[in-house]
């Protein structure tokens, strides 16, 4: 009984030295980390250098939430979000401070080019069509590719059709959109996420690689991917005596539109970012054509416009900040949207209107070249 009482005491010593030694090691280590954590934030904070914010931006969206990284000229990545509420957030890739921002920078300088074409422009086009597309969408661009977008030259006027796509989302697509642009060199790729939300950045894009590559052209258009195009008509406007060479913009004219405030609307726009209750007249989005010296002239005064996500109108606040009022066509009814009844409508004198599908494209073209 004694042998077997100290043995319990010298056990329950041993214990309790144990628990000590344990109880030592584990205060060393929460002490250790902490003293690192605190090195590291110091020696982190030490390099980075404020940020400045016209560098960066974000936006705001009612639906989802979209991260997007990009790598500016500086080699800095900047992360724009497309946030569900109204707070407006500033973050970078090292360090995520919720701070309000109150001026915003909409340029397309914060992209690089991922597919370029950077020669298309070497043998001095007269008009650029440029098509904003989802990279996923190869039967629009092949059947844009059969029909109106295979035209080089009309009237005597050289013609270029470039695609302009977003970031694929995979390696696997990215490898096919390579491929396709190996077939066809007509793809310019840039580095944000293509999304409905990112149309305006799309936009911006265009207009940065046309005032960058293709300074030289006459016009350029911005058309969508299910657009039909009969560029016959469109460079008989373009040649005409009275349509100016500059400062010029026109298609399907958009008046007096109210700024969407119900956040059930994908059309919706915080007062924060577009404080008016009306649009500026703007031209719709789906197709308008322009004099190509306003690229230039629309990249530069974005710099101090906060971006929305209604591209078309986006670009018309930009046009009203330059004193440019977007033209009425000679003959409105040529830009057209959707048509009741393609059938019965004469498509030979149309310059715009929308197709229900890649087939309808091919259609239209085919129907007006028949009746030639």
């Amino acid at each position: 009984m004694v042998i077997r009482s100290m043995w319990k005491r010298c056990c329950l010593a041993q214990d309790r030295d144990l628990i000590c030694h344990i109880k030592t090691g584990f205060v060393l280590l929460v002490a250790l980390t902490l003293s690192l954590s605190v090195i590291y934030f110091v020696y982190d904070f030490s390099l980075n250098p404020v940020k400045d914010p016209h560098t960066w931006f974000n936006l705001v969206n009612q639906t989802q939430s979209y991260n997007l990284v990009t790598e500016g000229l500086s080699g800095k990545k900047i992360v724009w979000n497309f946030l569900t509420n109204q707070q407006i957030i500033q973050t970078t890739t090292a360090q995520k401070n919720h701070i309000s921002v109150h001026h915003h920078v909409a340029h397309p300088s914060n992209y690089h080019f991922i597919l370029d074409e950077p020669d298309k422009c070497s043998q001095n086009p007269f008009l650029v069509l440029m098509v904003p597309v989802a990279p996923h969408q190869v039967d629009a661009r092949n059947a844009i590719r059969s029909t109106w977008g295979n035209e080089s030259s009309v009237q005597g006027k050289a013609v270029l059709t470039l695609f302009l796509v977003g970031l694929t989302g995979g390696p696997e697509a990215q490898q096919q959109l390579e491929e396709e642009n190996q077939q066809h060199r007509d793809l310019v790729q840039s580095n944000f996420v293509d999304s409905y939300f990112n149309l305006t950045i799309k936009t911006m894009v265009i207009m940065d690689w046309l005032a960058t590559h293709c300074p030289q052209a006459n016009f350029s258009m911005k058309v969508d991917s299910d657009m039909y195009i009969n560029v016959e008509n469109l460079m008989s406007l373009l040649l005409a005596p009275n349509t100016p060479r500059q400062n010029y913009i026109t298609g399907y004219l958009m008046w007096n539109q109210n700024v969407i405030r119900n956040k059930k609307s994908k059309y919706y726009v915080s007062e924060e970012l577009y404080p008016e209750s009306k649009y500026p007249t703007y031209v719709l989005g789906v197709g308008y054509v322009f004099s190509n010296d306003l690229p230039k002239n629309i990249v530069e005064a974005s710099k101090d416009m906060k971006p929305f996500n209604i591209e078309d109108a986006y670009v018309g606040t930009c046009l009203k900040r330059l004193g440019i009022k977007p033209s009425r066509a000679p003959d409105p009814s040529q830009f057209r949207t959707y048509m009741k009844d393609s059938k019965g409508h004469d498509l030979s004198k149309v310059i715009t209107t929308i197709a229900r599908s890649p087939k309808q494209i091919i259609e239209f073209w085919q129907k007006v070249k028949r009746h030639k």
